[in-house]
C-alpha cells in the first residue's frame, strides 16, 4: 500500500527516534521496565504502566498504577508519580510529587516541587524548588520563582511568578488579544487575590497585594495594593419588597 506521496505506509527508516515505539512494542517497554526496576524505581503495577526506551528515573521513585512516562522524560530520586499521570520529555529534579492525573509536556521541575492533582503543564515551564501548581492549574510558558504556589483553578501563560508569590483560585493571565501573546511579571512575595484577571502585557512589583475579584489593567508599584472592580452597593430590605411585589400581582 502506498501513501499519495509514493511512500509506502507505515515504512520505517532505520536511525530513527524510538520514542513512542513502547506503545506498539510490549518487548521495548518490558525492557524499559525491568531497566529502572533493576536500579531501584519502584512501580506499584507495572503491567500498567508505559515507559518509552529513552525515559531515565532515579532510584527511590515511586511511580503508581497506569503512569505514562513518555520521550526522553528525566525523574530524579525520591518522587513519588501517582495514578493516570502523563508525562512527556520533561526532567523532574529529586523529591518531586505529582498527584494524580497531571498531564506535563516539555517543562523542568526543580527539587520538591507538588504539581496536581488535575494540572497541566503545556511546554515551556519551569516550575521552582518547592513551588506548588495545584488542582485544575494550567500553565503555558510560566515560570515560578521558590516556594511560589498556584493551587486552585488558574491559568498562568506567558509568565513569570517570583519566589515566595501566591496566586489566588480563579486569576487568569490574559495573554492574548487574538492576535499576539504578551508577558506578564509578578514579583517576590506578591499576594494575588481569588478571580483576578491580569491583562497583558503587566508587571507587578515585589510585595504588592491585589485585591479579589479585580480586573488590573495597569502596572502594579512593589509594596502597593490594587483593587478594580466595582463599588458594591447593598439595598437593605430590597429583596423582601421585591417578594411582596410579586406575590401581589400573581395573586
Amino acid at each position: 500500500m502506498s501513501t499519495n506521496s509514493g511512500h509506502a505506509a507505515g515504512a520505517i527508516k532505520t536511525g530513527i527516534a524510538v520514542e513512542g515505539m513502547a506503545w506498539h512494542d510490549p518487548a521495548l517497554r518490558e525492557n524499559a521496565l525491568s531497566r529502572l526496576l533493576a536500579v531501584g524505581v519502584k512501580f506499584v503495577r507495572p503491567e500498567t504502566c508505559v515507559v518509552d526506551p529513552e525515559v531515565e528515573v532515579a532510584p527511590g521513585t515511586v511511580i503508581e498504577p497506569y503512569v505514562q512516562l513518555l520521550g526522553k522524560t528525566r525523574i530524579g530520586a525520591g518522587c513519588r508519580i501517582r495514578s493516570f499521570s502523563v508525562i512527556e520529555n520533561c526532567t523532574l529534579a529529586n523529591g518531586v510529587l505529582i498527584r494524580q492525573h497531571c498531564v506535563l509536556e516539555h517543562s523542568l521541575i526543580a527539587d520538591h516541587a507538588e504539581l496536581g492533582p488535575f494540572a497541566h503543564l503545556r511546554p515551556g515551564c519551569e516550575i521552582g524548588e518547592n513551588a506548588h501548581v495545584g488542582n485544575f492549574v494550567e500553565c503555558k510558558k510560566a515560570r515560578l520563582g521558590k516556594g511560589a504556589k498556584a493551587n486552585h483553578l488558574t491559568y498562568l501563560g506567558d509568565a513569570e511568578i517570583g519566589a515566595g508569590t501566591n496566586i489566588g483560585a480563579g486569576t487568569i493571565t490574559c495573554n492574548y488579544d487574538g492576535f499576539k501573546k504578551y508577558p506578564t511579571r509578578i514579583g517576590e512575595r506578591v499576594f494575588v487575590g481569588s478571580d483576578t484577571s491580569l491583562v497583558a502585557p503587566i508587571t507587578v512589583g515585589d510585595g504588592a497585594y491585589i485585591g479579589a475579584g479585580s480586573c488590573i489593567t495597569k502596572d502594579v508599584p512593589a509594596g502597593s495594593l490594587a483593587v478594580a472592580r466595582g463599588r458594591q452597593v447593598t439595598k437593605e430590605g430590597w429583596a423582601d419588597a421585591k417578594r411582596a411585589q410579586r406575590e401581589k400581582q400573581t395573586s
